[in-house]
């Protein structure tokens, strides 16, 4: 069965992609050395469903590289591929073959990519010795997923993005599935967008501005081969960094599977976010594609144009790879810049999620040789974008090619410091010496970002991830455990600045659980007092544990799902969370939009931070011992609204002995309170601003082992916090 009712008109090169109007749908596709384009068109997404060939004629169908067409009357819901048809010679980089069915690079949603057959999609043909350097005559076009035709209408309620200063933001990373996945979870719509929803009042109760998700752009969950060696079953690609189509939202994460569903539940789900006061940040995956090597399928870009969309080594049969996943995306080519633009502009306006976390960013940078670039155009047109101004960007900002930028990302960009990570685990853990470190992570990693005119806040400061161990793994494993992973335990870093306490795993003695509970909580306290924006992974806030595993992207399953009756089990911790987060939101002088002077203020006013050993004397920054303390004047604070705050003693200590500090004078007319001694049980590990303990007349106190303490001045008469609201 064929369409035969459907007209064919000239249609216009702009924009790239399906675009639908009242009267029919307009495509648009790029290809610059195809000879010849088709479009495939489907009556609907079921498999046998009738198809309609288009070969698009290059005199009237093309302007420029672009192909272009109109068909009147169509509607949303059907559905579409293309075919490619130009030279296939590997060698000088051709990899065209009209058997593949390709994706439409601007594609908004795809339908059936769960049930793919991906070993389909490869262009060479397997029985051969040269293997890529044969065609594959095999037509795959009943077996690829296919690009449906969206109507971008939606109720947004008068939502917008939210878009709050880095500085008064509080990063939430998660997975979209395993949020509420679990059995745990006690949601109608477990694994989905809907399911997010349903865990709206967990992310409210804790106090997070910002949700940031792990890759929801269309990825192929069934990619891996690669066995469960203790269960038997096949692994999956659960984080999801193998994107298969920038546009288009996960399929499977709908709860709806109906044709293009997917759209609008995640549409429906920011909306719902925003309503709540949480922003939505995407970890977006632009250096590599999931068509891997050259030994990998071909679905969209390579049948496409292949010279222009991937970076080529001197064989143009072979792939560079800085992203270590088989193929790196040629950013800086002009035509891949412009469809980065085109996409991040597409998420924001017609989705309207308020940041991106690029994977790999430093792949961003390289020019289309590989070579870093000092001055890369695509990270400056990011930056400078109008439509994005207001739009959180942040960095990874390193690859798998050697690069390492961390500090170094240009103008507005904000970074993932894995500086902040490593130094405070080394501290937390005991080790000597690292005192310097730590106070410079402290008061915003000056070394890193004090240049350029960039601010604290451009520091994503964490101390865990999804990639790496959990919170609860920091503190209770020495070693990775990834057997699970299918490839005998030597994927993963080794390098987890981790430790167990006196026992690997799990463990019933008493005494080590309080311990590895009081440094859960030293970590939590460290981060949202720190200079820069905080990001607590997913689950920490309860303790959630991975059994060990640092790189859990092929476990989709209790491995990485939230076991939600952790948060009963570990409600002290919880609870300590949660009002840290509330503590740090309420003072300006945690959220600082400039860098510490260490110079004294005005009329003999003390410099705004000041370095004391337990002594009370000036810090000995060449000194071994772990000990050490901090006075914040929160005098002007928040300088940008001339708002002050309460001054603020710190003390520190990671040795395993107990310590006394001797106390510095709190300012006249002022007594110290106490907010938060991460020794003390819950609720008395911290303190709302009406319950904090006054400490008038002391002079000195007793800092436990392994332990932090915070003191606040305020009239002795009671308490008079200055609160700052949450954006």
């Amino acid at each position: 069965m064929a369409f035969t009712n459907f007209t064919v008109e000239e249609g216009k090169p702009l924009p790239l992609g399906a675009s639908l109007t009242a009267k029919g749908v307009n495509f648009s596709l790029f290809s610059r050395h195809a000879l010849s384009i088709t479009l495939v068109l489907f009556e609907s997404a079921a498999a046998d469903a009738a198809r309609q060939e288009i070969t698009l004629d290059y005199r009237k169908n093309r302007t420029g590289d672009v192909w272009h067409c109109f068909i009147p009357g169509l509607s949303a819901g059907y559905c579409y591929l293309y075919r490619a048809d130009g030279a296939f010679e590997p060698e000088k980089g051709m990899r065209f073959n009209r058997n593949r069915a390709l994706i439409d690079p601007y594609a908004k949603a795809l339908s059936g990519v769960s049930d793919w057959d991906f070993g389909g999609a490869i262009a060479y043909d397997p029985r051969d010795a040269q293997k890529d350097l044969s065609l594959n005559a095999t037509d795959n076009i009943y077996s690829s997923p296919r690009c449906v035709i969206v109507d971008n209408s939606f109720d947004w309620r008068g939502d917008r993005p939210l878009n709050y200063p880095l500085r008064h933001s509080v990063i939430y990373e998660t997975h979209v599935r395993g949020l509420s996945e679990g059995s745990s979870s006690g949601v109608e719509h477990p694994g989905t967008y809907l399911g997010v929803i349903e865990k709206i009042p967990h992310l409210k109760e804790i106090g997070i501005t910002s949700v940031e998700f792990l890759p929801i752009h269309e990825f192929y969950e069934n990619e891996l081969s690669a066995i469960n060696p203790r269960t038997g079953e096949r692994l999956k690609n659960y984080w999801g960094y193998s994107t298969v189509a920038f546009f288009a939202p996960k399929g499977s994460y709908a709860f709806n599977q109906g044709t293009g569903a997917q759209v609008d539940e995640f549409k429906t789900m920011v909306r719902e976010l925003h309503r709540a006061g949480i922003e939505v940040i995407l970890d977006v995956v632009f250096n590599h594609t999931a068509e891997g090597n050259e030994l990998g399928p071909t679905f969209s870009f390579r049948g496409l144009d292949n010279q222009i969309y991937y970076i080529l080594g001197e064989n143009k049969r072979y792939y560079q790879n800085y992203s270590g996943c088989g193929n790196t995306v040629n950013c800086n080519n002009p035509v891949m810049r412009g469809m980065i633009i085109d996409c991040l502009n597409y998420w924001v306006v017609e989705m309207h999620v308020d940041g991106f976390r690029f994977d790999l960013g430093s792949i961003l940078g390289r020019d289309q040789k590989g070579r870093l670039m000092e001055n890369a155009p695509m990270l400056e047109k990011i930056a400078e974008e109008p439509v994005l101004r207001h739009t959180k960007i942040i960095a990874e900002a390193w690859d798998a090619g050697g690069a390492y930028q961390v500090g170094w990302f240009p103008g507005r960009w904000a970074e993932w410091n894995d500086r902040f990570r490593d130094d405070v685990r080394k501290y937390w853990r005991g080790d000597s010496g690292t005192v310097r470190d730590m106070a410079t992570r402290l008061s915003g990693s000056s070394d890193l970002y004090l240049r350029d005119g960039r601010k604290p806040f451009h520091s994503i400061n964490f101390f865990a991830c999804h990639d790496g161990f959990t919170l609860k793994d920091l503190v209770s494993y020495n070693y990775k455990h990834n057997e699970e992973n299918g490839e005998g335990n030597r994927d993963g870093s080794d390098n987890n600045i981790s430790y167990n306490y006196g026992f690997e795993g799990p463990s019933l003695n008493p005494v080590i659980e309080s311990v590895r509970q009081q440094q859960m909580k030293n970590f939590i306290a460290t981060l949202m007092i720190s200079q820069g924006t905080p990001m607590l992974l997913g689950g920490d806030e309860f303790a959630r544990t991975q059994r060990g595993c640092n790189n859990a992207y092929c476990q989709d399953n209790d491995i990485s799902w939230y076991d939600w009756g952790l948060k009963s089990q570990n409600c002290g911790l919880f609870r300590f969370a949660k009002e840290m987060i509330a503590f740090r939101l309420r003072h300006q002088a945690f959220m600082r939009p400039e860098f510490y002077t260490g110079r004294e203020g005005s009329y003999n006013a003390p410099p705004d931070i000041t370095w004391f050993d337990e002594l009370g004397e000036a810090l000995d920054w060449e000194r071994k011992d772990t000990g050490f303390a901090l006075f914040m004047d929160g005098a002007k604070a928040d300088i940008l609204a001339d708002r002050d705050d309460n001054d603020f003693y710190i003390m520190f200590n990671s040795g395993v002995a107990e310590c006394r500090f001797t106390l510095m004078a709190p300012p006249a007319g002022k007594v110290w309170f106490r907010a938060v001694d991460t020794a003390l049980p819950s609720p008395d590990d911290i303190r709302p601003p009406d319950e904090q303990e006054s400490l008038q007349g002391a002079l000195d106190y007793l800092v436990h082992g392994r332990s932090l303490v915070i003191l606040l001045s305020n009239p002795p008469a009671g308490l008079h916090a200055l609160r700052a609201s949450v954006p």
